[in-house]
């Protein structure tokens, strides 16, 4: 039965990167596969929303959980991102400036997608 929570963890793990690559990515895709904005305009929402409102990520929970039953090693206090991403894609202590960089690309995408689009009118 660990098994199943270990692979629980890995797979939340990999959900989590995804989603860090697909905030500041996804709307740089849409300019080739327009009809995917549709989900990235909330993925993008759900990241201000945790990040301005300090809400709790789901999917840190569900890794937290798993790695309980998993009997692994907890995530640190401040979870997914101090564990894998701070100090290894940018410095330790410089989370809120790659959350900034992050938004910044993917308004970027979305000023160059309404560009675009005026332009073909």
């Amino acid at each position: 039965m660990k098994k199943g929570y270990a692979a629980a963890v890995a797979a939340t793990v990999a959900a989590h990167f995804a989603y860090l690559v697909y905030v500041p990515s996804g709307g740089f895709l849409a300019l080739r596969w327009p009809r995917t904005l549709v989900v990235h305009v909330p993925a993008v929402a759900w990241g201000v929303a945790v990040v301005g409102l300090e809400l709790p990520c789901p999917l840190t929970w569900l890794e937290a959980w798993s790695r309980r039953h998993a009997d692994m090693d907890p995530l640190p206090a401040a979870g997914f991102i101090d564990r894998y991403v701070a100090g290894v894609l940018y410095p330790t202590g410089r989370t809120g400036t790659a959350q900034g960089f992050a938004f910044a690309a993917a308004a970027a995408s979305w000023v160059l997608l309404a560009a675009r689009r005026s332009g073909r009118r």
